[in-house]
């Protein structure tokens, strides 16, 4: 039978080569392939702002899909990594106890009160990460905790929020966004803590493989580069299609400083790996 999946697929071919499907399709489809054609929009656009200036006609794009401005931003709102917090209802009790009750065994430690080691220490089966993951970023106690405690579902959250972030405020692919200074120093922000945790973040790597091929070389270029270095090691023919291809256009086509900059990056990322792979063999070993 006719198939919601198959529709889509048929539609496609009779959009390229109507001349092969005879059969009449339903006018209303849910959309199951995104423009091929989005990435190179997007990129032409991008450079076509820069070189001629502002354009009343110019719209958000990112990966070739019309975005409307950020809904976490207001007209006088700042990209702001959040503050450490509990779950609300967690923070009117705490504010109702005393400190004796703090110290009960069975009851959580509110991360707001979370400032030296040994408190951690004292209290690291009685922690619960806070109801905003981006805190954690900016917190070294709390990025010592997620190193301790390997639950999937951290890293998720993690996973999502930074997703959407660096979605969301990619300057290079996200037209006239005026908030460079801030994105660069979420992007350092990130690079910290993949530094502290002696791993990259999985939404970092994703966000580079698909924003690589519309950068420009310029735009945030330490930062990006930082992150590079951080990629985790995966299939020769994944690295090379996302990551060496698209830097080696650029690679070619710019000054001594970015092909020194590129080199310097590959090479951390190399050190990195190799002392991945220390880790892992000594782990194995030990067991």
């Amino acid at each position: 039978g006719m198939q919601s999946h198959l529709q889509a697929l048929l539609s496609l071919y009779k959009l390229f080569c109507p001349e092969q499907v005879t059969i009449t399709l339903p006018g209303k489809m849910k959309t199951y392939f995104k423009n091929s054609e989005g990435p190179w929009k997007a990129a032409i656009t991008a450079v076509r702002q820069r070189n001629q200036g502002p354009s009343p006609l110019s719209q958000a794009v990112f990966l070739g899909t019309s975005q409307p401005q950020s809904r976490k931003r207001k007209w006088n709102a700042q990209l702001v990594i959040p503050a450490s917090s509990t779950n609300t209802n967690h923070l009117e009790e705490d504010r109702e106890k005393s400190c004796f009750y703090l110290h009960n065994t069975n009851e959580s430690f509110p991360v707001e009160q979370l400032q030296t080691f040994p408190q951690l220490l004292q209290n690291i089966h009685r922690l619960e990460f806070p109801s905003q993951m981006g805190s954690v970023l900016t917190n070294p106690l709390l990025l010592h905790y997620m190193n301790c405690v390997k639950d999937e579902s951290i890293y998720l959250r993690l996973y999502y929020w930074m997703g959407q972030m660096l979605q969301e405020e990619c300057t290079w692919c996200v037209v006239d966004n005026p908030y460079e200074e801030e994105f660069k120093s979420f992007l350092e922000t990130a690079y910290k803590a993949e530094c502290f945790l002696q791993e990259g973040f999985s939404a970092c790597e994703e966000f580079l493989y698909k924003t690589l091929p519309l950068w420009d070389g310029f735009c945030c270029r330490s930062e990006v580069l930082r992150l590079v270095s951080w990629i985790p090691l995966s299939s020769f023919s994944d690295i090379k299609q996302y990551l060496f291809d698209p830097l080696a256009q650029l690679f070619f086509t710019s000054s001594i400083y970015f092909k020194c900059s590129v080199l310097e990056s590959l090479k951390e990322l190399l050190q990195n790996w190799l002392n991945c792979n220390v880790i892992q063999m000594d782990l194995e070993i030990s067991s």
